[in-house]
C-alpha cells in the first residue's frame, strides 16, 4: 500500500512514520522545505520520546521519504491522509480551514485511480462531506471516497499511544474505502485494538466531544481543589477517591494551572462555536473554556501571595514551560500568560525547561535562561514549579534553599510531599492542600 501524508506536523509525523513502521510506503509531505530536509537527515523538528529512532530506522529501510512535491506522491497513492493544521479562526473561534481546502484544491489534478482521501486533522462536522462536494467540482471525473480518521494520540506518549489505542475510529461509507482503511489498520488489529466504523458526521463529532469532556474533567478538579482549600480537604485524596470509582475513572483528574497544548483549548473553542451555529449551545463546554481561562490568570496571583502580597523587585524561577512534561510543545501552555503576568508585577524571571525552550524564547521577552533548574534557583526569592518534567522529582529540597536567595517554593503541579519541602526550610504553597 502507498500512503501520501500530506503535512510533517505532530500528527502527520508520527502516524507517518508509523504507518512506514508497519511496513507501508509512506511519502510525507510539506510545503516547508527546512523542515523537509530536517527529516530526511533523520532529525524530527518535535521533541517527541522515541521518534528519532523510528524515523531512522524507516528512512534507512527506504519504507519512508519526505517531499515537498505533491504531485507525484498523489498519483502514485492509494491513501491520501490529510494531517494539516487546523487552528483557531481569529475572531469567531471556528476551526480555520483554509490549510485543509487549499490542499484539496492542490491535489485534485493528481488523483489517478480509485484514491481515499481520509481526515486525520481535527475538523468540524461537515468537512468530510464538503472536501468531497469540492472535489468533484474540480474533478468530475475522478474515482475516489472521503474519509474522517481523527486522532487521539497524546504528546509526550504519542507512540504508545499509535500503538496501544483504546480504538481506532474511522468515519466511512464507501466500502472500497472502507476495505482500505480495514488493511491499513490491521497489524493494530491484531493487537486487539478496536477498530470502529461511524458515519463521517460521528467521526468527527467524536474527536471534539472526547476532548471536551477531557477538558471539562481538568476544569472540574481543579474547582474541587479550590473547594478543599476552603475546607480545608486534600484534593489529591478527593481525586482518588472519586477516581476509583469505574464511572469516572482517574485520568485528568491532577489539579494544577489549567489545560493548554495544541489540542484543547481550539477544540473546545470549535465544538462550542460548532454547537452555536447548530442552535444547540453547549452551556457547561462554554463555562469548561471559562474556567480554564480564568485559572490560568488565578496562577499569578498565588504566586504573588505566596510571595508576601508583591513580587516588586523580586526573582522568581520557573521550572518548566511547555503545557506537559514530554513534550517542546507550548501553545496555549499556562507559561504563556503566568510569567508576563508576573512581570507586569515587577517580578525578574528566570526560566529552565528541558526541551520547550526554542519554542518559548521568541514568546517570552525579558526571561533569563538558564541550562538547568539548579542554576535557574540560584538567587531567586520564589520557585514556581510549572511543568512536572521527571528530572524536576529528583531535586534536594535542601540544595534547593541554598541556592536560592529567598525561601518560598510555589508548587502548582503538586509534585511534593508538603511535609518533606517544609522539613527543609522551604515555605511551600500548592494546590488544593
Amino acid at each position: 500500500m502507498k500512503i501520501c501524508m500530506v503535512g510533517a506536523g505532530y500528527v502527520g509525523l508520527v502516524s507517518a512514520v508509523y504507518f512506514s513502521e508497519f511496513g507501508w510506503t509512506v511519502t510525507c509531505i510539506d510545503k516547508e522545505s527546512d523542515k523537509i530536509e530536517q527529516l530526511r537527515q533523520g532529525q524530527p523538528h518535535i521533541y517527541e520520546p522515541g521518534l528519532d529512532e523510528l524515523l531512522l530506522r524507516n528512512l534507512k529501510m527506504g519504507r519512508l521519504s519526505f517531499s515537498t512535491e505533491l504531485g507525484p506522491a498523489v498519483r502514485d497513492a492509494d491513501l491520501i491522509l490529510l494531517a494539516v493544521g487546523t487552528p483557531m479562526r481569529r475572531g469567531d473561534g471556528h476551526a480555520d480551514l483554509s490549510f485543509v481546502y487549499q490542499e484539496v484544491e492542490e491535489l485534485a489534478p493528481h488523483l489517478n485511480g480509485f484514491t481515499t482521501i481520509v481526515t486525520k486533522s481535527t475538523v468540524p462536522v461537515g468537512t468530510s462531506r464538503e472536501i468531497e462536494r469540492r472535489l468533484k467540482k474540480l474533478r468530475p471525473d475522478a474515482d475516489f471516497a472521503v474519509c474522517s480518521n481523527p486522532e487521539f494520540l497524546r504528546e509526550g506518549s504519542a507512540l504508545y499511544d499509535f500503538m496501544h489505542p483504546d480504538r481506532v475510529l474511522v468515519g466511512c461509507d464507501e466500502p472500497r474505502a472502507k476495505a482500505l482503511m480495514e488493511r491499513l489498520y490491521h497489524p493494530i488489529f491484531l493487537r486487539d485494538a478496536p477498530v470502529m466504523f461511524v458515519s463521517r458526521e460521528s467521526a468527527e463529532l467524536a474527536k471534539y466531544a472526547a476532548n471536551a469532556f477531557l477538558a471539562m474533567k481538568i476544569s472540574y478538579i481543579n474547582e474541587i481543589a479550590d473547594l478543599c482549600e476552603a475546607l480545608k480537604a486534600n484534593v489529591q485524596e478527593v481525586a482518588s477517591a472519586i477516581g476509583a470509582d469505574g464511572r469516572i475513572g482517574d485520568k485528568f483528574l491532577h489539579s494544577g494551572p489549567g489545560y493548554g497544548g495544541s489540542c484543547f483549548p481550539k477544540d473546545v473553542a470549535a465544538l462550542i462555536r460548532t454547537a452555536r451555529e447548530a442552535r444547540s449551545p453547549l452551556s457547561l463546554i462554554e463555562q469548561v473554556q471559562t474556567v480554564n481561562t480564568e485559572r490560568k490568570i488565578a496562577m499569578a496571583s498565588r504566586v504573588e501571595r505566596a510571595a508576601g502580597g508583591s513580587l516588586a523587585g523580586k526573582t522568581v524561577a520557573v521550572l518548566g514551560l511547555a503545557f506537559k512534561p514530554e513534550t517542546d510543545d507550548i501553545r496555549d501552555a499556562p507559561s504563556l500568560i503566568v510569567i508576563p503576568m508576573l512581570q507586569e508585577r515587577g517580578a525578574t524571571i528566570r526560566a529552565y525547561d528541558p526541551h520547550a525552550r526554542e519554542n518559548a524564547e521568541p514568546l517570552l521577552p525579558g526571561v533569563v535562561w538558564c541550562d538547568d533548574a539548579l542554576k535557574t534557583v540560584e538567587g531567586a526569592d520564589i520557585t514556581v514549579m510549572l511543568t512536572e518534567w521527571n528530572e524536576f522529582r529528583a531535586l534536594e529540597f535542601d540544595d534547593l534553599k541554598a541556592r536560592m536567595r529567598g525561601d518560598v517554593l510555589v508548587d502548582l503541579r503538586n509534585m511534593y510531599e508538603p511535609t518533606e519541602v517544609r522539613e527543609a526550610g522551604l515555605t511551600y504553597a500548592s494546590i488544593g492542600r
